[in-house]
């Protein structure tokens, strides 16, 4: 499976990404183990993802996601997480 991801921190900033393996991935962010966007502005905080069977499919959807509106992204998260909880915590 492969998924696409969004990450926030206490900032609101969101972030979008795809990855093969997400707990792997997400770990990497909470460690800052690149150095980058995610490192820069600490984020950290899981708030939604998708699985995809491929990784054209995911990777579509992701440059998809990057295209829309903050106002659409969003709207999506609380489909899914209306709390924006950390779905990796549960908090």
């Amino acid at each position: 499976m492969y998924y696409v991801y969004i990450l926030t921190n206490k900032s609101n900033t969101l972030y979008i990404g795809v990855t093969g393996n997400l707990g792997q991935r997400i770990e990497q962010h909470m460690r800052k183990s690149t150095k980058g966007f995610t490192a820069k502005y600490n984020i950290n905080k899981l708030i939604y993802y998708q699985e995809f069977p491929t990784s054209l499919e995911a990777i579509a959807a992701e440059k998809r996601l990057k295209g829309w509106t903050r106002r659409k992204k969003i709207t999506l998260i609380k489909t899914l997480n209306p709390e924006f909880k950390n779905l990796l915590e549960g908090t």
